[in-house]
């Protein structure tokens, strides 16, 4: 899925914005939250014993919450086997919240990989080892990509890595004609989130590309590819293949594209933040480079609160039942980066970052 950019970026232009994360500076990126440094040292220190209460996991709501979108999830699987003998359309019809509560499994795998979905490490590592083939998605694998992103979201020079490719507009218009137009093409809506997603569950996620070196991203991508064939060869024997086929698929293509949908829109956003190393920080990367995709109850719900993506990126150990807690305490946070559902299609035609404008542009505005 990813696209590296050949040319170097263009320096970071035109001067910091003064905001909340702006007068939190720190050092270093983690996967924890981030540590303060600087003269706003202090009240760094403030805002963090602030998400410092957020942190804590509750065990009995962590094993709720996985209990009640697995069993979900298996019942529409059931149900759609059961229906495939009535109508193949109806069947069709319930993959849709099916491929919605996947979605909502592979955001507790993603809690599992931030280490706050359970408070034992160990207990977070299995069950996200054991979710990761549902989901197609190597969990040792992805989580190390995951936290290179995270610690690096919104810096041009760490770009390509658990990211979105995404190029200046002076690098897409240093490409000749042919990486202009591969550019165009990745970048079309039916590519990123049609061709693009099942690309990525299916064939991507099976090698550990750019991790080959590494044993443990090899053996957890072996590993899961193993549990991946053990649970399909079992269901294949149970409901046939063709059955199989007709259930899961669907399932899993919807859920991905959904899933890819939802990553794109907290980072690719018109007023997100860009930045060279030495211009970039990251509390002003995690509040303002990450979106609030306010959606609407049942969405959020299915999606497990992802949508509040800059508070998640500022403190990733907060667990995602948690984050709404946050919001309702300070609403204030609500407003930063904020996308409604209708706002949220508009981010599809952006595709280049504008260093003169600090804003992420389409390529008609490019053209100008």
């Amino acid at each position: 899925m990813a696209v590296v950019a050949e040319e170097k970026a263009e320096p970071y232009a035109g001067a910091k914005r003064v905001t909340i994360a702006t007068k939190v500076a720190f050092a270093t990126a983690s996967t924890d939250c981030a540590r303060p440094v600087g003269e706003a040292a202090s009240e760094a220190r403030k805002w963090l014993r602030l998400l410092a209460r957020y942190r804590e996991p509750h065990h009995g709501r962590s094993v709720f919450e996985l209990t009640i979108t697995i069993a979900p999830l298996v019942l529409l699987w059931v149900a759609m086997w059961v229906a495939l003998q009535y109508s193949y359309w109806v069947s069709l019809l319930l993959a849709f919240p099916a491929a919605g509560f996947l979605v909502r499994l592979f955001m507790i795998q993603h809690d599992c990989g931030h280490g706050s979905f359970f408070r034992r490490r160990f207990l977070n590592d299995w069950v996200g080892r054991a979710i990761s083939v549902l989901t197609l998605t190597p969990y040792d694998y992805w989580r190390r990509t995951h936290n290179i992103h995270h610690a690096g979201s919104g810096n041009l020079a760490r770009r390509g890595t658990g990211d979105i490719a995404t190029l200046t507009v002076s690098e897409y218009l240093a490409l000749p004609r042919w990486g202009r137009l591969r550019y165009r093409i990745y970048r079309h809506p039916m590519v990123l989130f049609g061709v693009g997603p099942a690309w990525l569950f299916f064939l991507q996620n099976r090698l550990p590309v750019g991790m080959m070196r590494e044993s443990g991203a090899w053996l957890s991508t072996m590993t899961t590819n193993g549990a991946i064939a053990l649970v399909v060869g079992a269901a294949i024997w149970l409901v046939g293949l063709g059955p199989f086929l007709v259930i899961h698929l669907p399932i899993t293509l919807i859920g991905a594209s959904i899933g890819v949908w939802l990553f794109y829109v907290q980072h690719q956003f018109e007023d997100t933040i860009w930045a060279e190393s030495g211009d970039w920080n990251l509390p002003e990367a995690a509040l303002h480079g990450s979106s609030h995709y306010d959606l609407p109850r049942v969405l959020r719900w299915l999606t497990a609160n992802i949508g509040i993506h800059h508070i998640h990126h500022l403190c990733s150990r907060i667990p995602y039942y948690r984050l709404p807690q946050v919001l309702r305490d300070y609403p204030k946070l609500g407003e930063i980066g904020r996308l409604s559902l209708i706002d949220s299609f508009h981010c599809a035609r952006l595709v280049l970052w504008d260093d003169a404008r600090q804003r992420l542009i389409s390529f008609r505005e490019a053209g100008r």
